[in-house]
């Protein structure tokens, strides 16, 4: 029933999402659009069935709560967020099948899948600049916990101090606008688009009525055991 929909792509976006967008201190309500670019292997690309990731992610955020919306496959996927609890909510909607699955992130879900990626240092600005996203960027060169050389975009023209994305880089005392890291095996390159300010409602955490509730493993085994 759920074969087209692959749960390393979701698990992938879950951890992305926990930590994306959370920039209530200095606006208070709007939405984050990043871009994001993939380097699969042969072998993920064939895991995935033919789908693509998605190209483009849209983050509404109200009062420390976030929400993103994509579809994959027959399915509508929604992914809530609660930046001040640090836990989430995972809803899939299969039209087609009249099936709606809830999945509940906890504290520990979130802290478990920050705690797997590498601790960043040693920032330097470079002074190489451009624009992304509609802001001044400078490039900045880092290390990983094994000591590899890395670099990333970062800019100091737009203050969100609570901004999720800084959670991957402390110590950089800029917000990160293009950035690289490798979740679950796969290599992302994401690249922010913009920040808009503006209404977009209530965003709830609380499981919608008809949803059943079950976990990523759950969903693992209604695909046939497939990640």
């Amino acid at each position: 029933m759920l074969k087209s929909i692959k749960t390393s792509v979701v698990a992938l976006i879950l951890v992305s999402s926990a930590v994306i967008a959370h920039a209530q201190k200095k606006i208070a309500e709007g939405t984050i659009t990043y871009g994001l670019a993939y380097k699969l292997t042969e072998e993920q690309k064939a895991a995935m069935g033919g789908q693509e990731p998605p190209a483009e992610l849209k983050v509404k955020f109200n009062n420390g709560l976030t929400k993103i919306e994509m579809e994959q496959g027959p399915a509508l996927i929604g992914i809530v967020s609660d930046n001040n609890e640090r836990t989430g909510l995972l809803l899939i909607d299969v039209p087609v099948a009249q099936k709606q699955f809830a999945v509940k992130q906890t504290k520990a879900d979130i802290e478990k899948a920050m705690g797997a990626i590498p601790k960043y240092s040693d920032f330097k600005a470079t002074g190489e600049k451009q624009t992304i996203g509609g802001f001044s960027a400078e490039k900045y060169s880092y290390k990983d916990d094994k000591g590899a050389m890395l670099e990333l975009w970062a800019t100091k023209d737009v203050e969100l101090p609570n901004v999720g994305s800084q959670n991957y880089f402390p110590g950089l005392a800029a917000f990160p606008v293009k950035y690289t890291l490798v979740q679950r095996g796969v290599e992302t390159t994401t690249t922010l688009k913009s920040v808009v300010e503006g209404k977009v409602g209530a965003i709830s955490k609380e499981v919608p009525t008809g949803y059943e509730v079950v976990t990523m493993e759950d969903l693992a085994k209604m695909q046939g055991g497939g990640e």
